[in-house]
């Protein structure tokens, strides 16, 4: 395989059997990029156009939840997906308002472009979901607690960014610098998020038909979509799509912990009955009881969540701790979308209230992300402070 460098961001590639692949690595805000785009098709009038898109973000660009019960995500345990999901799409959005341009709008239109001149289209990225699903499962909870911290400071970040600044992104060593500060924070996300998209993303390309192919992808995954595709054509074994796509079980360790913390809460329990009699050992569950609804209250109360649904969830937060399978946070949304249903302005509303505080307030889907959110954290910190009490009560 033969790859000719004509920029950072351009690469001609020509393949032992002769094909051949233009590579276009693109910034999904940049004017520049949507401009880039067009005259590399235009030039190279290929066989296929390889788009960085799945067939859910290409359906609906705005939100790949829009259409989904909001309910029906808390139920499903999809919750902390969806707060990930719209922190990042609330990020790209401010970016794109600073530049005039909708985030993916080079990849859009490309497809329009492709439609156009009668090209057909090749969908070369996996499934966003899959990609936050395995990302999530390969975190432990402290890379967990990072990247939803992360992409939470980065949504309401009032950074500024010219069309300058992201023209110099897509230069290689810039790009490569960024992602080796990402893999040295946050190792397993890097891998999901960027690496594996790269094996896949290749993959995809290399398999599409065509003897000329225009190929559309953010310019961090150049790089890697370069070594992969080397790989490929040598004929070396890699991942294929659908081990990429395999969502892999929770760790030992977290599961361990579900049952083990719970366990551990009704061991200083019972130990407070056995060695104290029955009036200290309720007197510890009380304590246990009060100081993690008391966090849970304090939690979805700054949530602003509707009265019953505070009432609710401090109620059952210390309960629902002691359970592995059941999370407090699922009730909190779930009762939130019931008491405060969500209407159609707050699913259009949906990726301009996500960029400003307020609108986490205002929105009623946010809201409930919200409530989610805060009432989770409300019962998580509530056992912690309350394990020491009930160890100095004994």
């Amino acid at each position: 395989m033969q790859i000719e460098k004509i920029s950072d961001t351009y690469h001609r590639i020509t393949f032992s059997d002769g094909s051949q692949l233009f590579l276009v690595g693109t910034a999904h805000v940049s004017s520049s990029s949507v401009d880039q785009v067009r005259a590399a098709i235009e030039e190279e009038d290929p066989d296929t156009i390889c788009i960085e898109l799945d067939s859910g973000r290409l359906q609906s660009k705005q939100s790949s939840w829009q259409n989904q019960d909001i309910r029906k995500v808390f139920k499903e345990k999809k919750g902390f997906l969806l707060l990930a999901n719209t922190a990042l799409a609330s990020f790209q959005k401010r970016l794109g308002a600073q530049t005039g341009i909708s985030p993916g709008d080079e990849l859009l239109g490309a497809v329009s472009l492709a439609k156009a001149k009668g090209i057909p289209i090749s969908l070369c990225d996996r499934d966003i979901q899959t990609t936050f699903r395995r990302a999530w499962a390969k975190s432990g909870l402290w890379n967990k607690c990072k990247l939803l911290a992360t992409l939470i400071s980065t949504a309401f970040s009032d950074e500024k960014i010219s069309e300058e600044d992201l023209e110099e992104l897509k230069k290689q060593e810039t790009l490569e610098n960024m992602l080796n500060e990402m893999a040295k924070e946050l190792p397993s996300i890097k891998e999901v998020l960027i690496d594996e998209r790269d094996i896949y993303l290749a993959t995809k390309m290399f398999t599409a038909p065509g003897r000329k192919k225009v190929g559309v992808i953010g310019a961090g995954h150049t790089k890697g979509i370069l070594s992969a595709l080397e790989k490929l054509d040598s004929g070396e074994k890699l991942k294929t799509t659908e081990e990429l796509c395999e969502i892999p079980e929770s760790g030992h360790l977290g599961t361990v912990m579900s049952f083990l913390i719970p366990l551990m809460i009704v061991a200083l329990v019972v130990y407070g009955i056995v060695a104290n009699g029955w009036s200290q050992g309720i007197t510890t569950f009380l304590y246990w009881i009060a100081v993690n609804a008391g966090c849970t209250f304090i939690a979805t109360a700054a949530a602003l969540a509707h009265p019953l649904n505070i009432l609710a969830c401090s109620v059952t937060a210390p309960f629902f701790a002691l359970n592995p399978v059941l999370g407090v946070g699922m009730l909190g949304g779930i009762l939130e979308a019931t008491f405060r249903k969500p209407k159609v302005k707050d699913f259009q509303d949906l990726n301009d209230d996500a960029t400003v505080f307020r609108g986490w307030y205002r929105n009623r889907i946010l809201h409930c992300l919200l409530v989610f959110f805060f009432s989770s954290l409300g019962s998580v910190i509530g056992t912690f402070v309350a394990f020491p009490l009930l160890i100095a009560r004994i």
